[in-house]
């Protein structure tokens, strides 16, 4: 064969198989811009260590900002909890009727509106008329006192409550031993009750004895306890209760024709508004109110009780965390101060490495890493500072130790925006730097 007929035979390029990259190839210019950031991130650590006292005590402006931030939040979250977890323990789906505000004559003669509350406009009948309404599960009248309990030669201040047999289920209570009361005491007006944790532990877990079937004195009654109640926490006193029949404490503990509350119980969430619409029509015409005047009494839901409460724990949280953000920005100025006095103190340096080639770029991006590299040790320090104080206050108040991604993300966005912002313009001011001048330095 020719060497003309071979070249005609052989394969072209074209038609040989090629292998086609995704990713562009890397230019030589990406592995210099590489190697400088590499170069200027060892170099600012370099000078911080250097002067690594003077560079922590720079950061302890920031930390102790993050510290206090991190704490607030998280303080705020575990009262949120808290508040959440008690107001759930009320029961789900629940809806509290209670005495309106009432008018007064004052000293001009003319009506006084009075606090919410303090009207005596509830009765056991009207508690009876609500339970009729549709789609509601249960109802219970309440009537609380406070008094002194005492066993054997422990005695305790705590709440009484005057329940039906149905406060069990609205509130969602479980039992840790006996069992609740039922509603033949409490249609005879037995003298039994149910004691809360708190209650149990104060009167009887330091002597051992089982309280079921014990005696109590509330006041002058003696009471029999038949249960108690499984611990529900939430720091909020919940578990500091006793309870006892509706009509108990109506003959024994505080004679009134008159309750304090209403608890409803609805079948579901979404009727709700639909059975609070009608209770209010139902007591309206019960208390024979008119069109156009105030009611005597007051409704609230579970689900409105959370968002007060969520209302609440947004304005704390920004008052302290805004509080907190003070200090961050003092902490952010000195960083500033401290890299302008470096930029000072590093004029020969400056002017040797723009002598031998480096780029204003270089330069300023050396002294805002430097700035960088300070605001993340102090938000590093900061957040392992809150995280400690947070724990500790959690436990002091005995609520619930909340943490957040939030929480452990914010403290390194912060801190990172801080030294930018703040080290902006030392670094400015280093790259603007004369190399003349600096070279006259030497």
């Amino acid at each position: 064969m020719s060497i003309q007929e071979q070249e005609r035979t052989a394969p072209t390029p074209a038609s040989s198989p090629q292998k086609h990259s995704i990713l562009p190839p890397l230019k030589k210019e990406d592995f210099d811009r590489a190697g400088k950031l590499g170069t200027n991130i060892s170099l600012a650590i370099e000078a911080l260590w250097a002067n690594r006292l003077r560079s922590l005590l720079t950061t302890l402006g920031i930390f102790i900002g993050i510290a206090s931030v991190v704490a607030a939040m998280l303080m705020t979250q575990g009262v949120s909890a808290s508040i959440t977890n008690t107001i759930n323990s009320l029961g789900t789906n629940t809806i509290t009727i209670a005495p309106g505000s009432g008018n007064s004559t004052g000293n001009r003669g003319g009506p006084v509106r009075a606090a919410s509350g303090t009207t005596l406009s509830l009765t056991s009948d009207d508690a009876k008329a609500v339970a009729k309404i549709p789609d509601v599960s249960s109802v219970s009248p309440v009537l609380s006192v406070s008094a002194q309990i005492i066993y054997g030669n422990q005695n305790w201040n705590t709440r009484i409550q005057g329940v039906s047999a149905g406060m069990q289920q609205i509130q969602n209570w479980d039992i840790a031993q006996g069992g609740w009361f039922s509603s033949d005491d409490e249609q005879a007006a037995h003298s039994v009750a149910v004691i809360g944790d708190t209650v149990y532990h104060q009167l009887f877990d330091t002597s051992g004895t089982d309280p079921i079937g014990q005696k109590i004195r509330i006041r002058d009654q003696v009471f029999r306890v038949v249960g108690v109640l499984k611990s529900k926490g939430g720091g909020f006193g919940a578990d500091d209760i006793i309870f006892v029949p509706i009509q108990t404490a109506l003959y024994r503990l505080k004679s009134s024709t008159y309750i304090d509350q209403i608890s409803v119980q609805v079948d579901d969430a979404s009727n709700i508004d639909a059975v609070q619409q009608n209770i209010t029509t139902l007591l309206e015409q019960r208390h024979r109110i008119t069109k156009g005047q105030a009611d005597d009494f007051n409704l609230t839901n579970s689900n409105q009780l959370l968002q007060t409460a969520n209302q609440f724990t947004t304005i704390l949280t920004a008052l302290l965390v805004g509080i907190a953000g003070i200090s961050l920005a003092v902490g952010g100025v000195g960083i500033m101060n401290i890299m302008i006095v470096s930029v000072t103190e590093r004029t020969r340096e400056i002017g040797i490495r723009v002598s031998i080639g480096a780029q204003r770029n270089d330069i300023s991006n050396q002294f805002l890493i430097e700035a960088l590299v300070l605001s993340l040790l102090g938000g590093a320090i900061g957040l392992l500072v809150g995280l400690l104080i947070g724990y500790g206050i959690s436990s002091a108040l005995s609520i619930p130790f909340v943490v957040t991604p939030i929480a452990l993300i914010m403290p390194f966005v912060v801190s990172s925006a801080i030294g930018i912002i703040f080290g902006l313009y030392p670094a400015a001011r280093a790259a603007r730097l004369d190399p003349i001048d600096a070279l006259r330095s030497l």
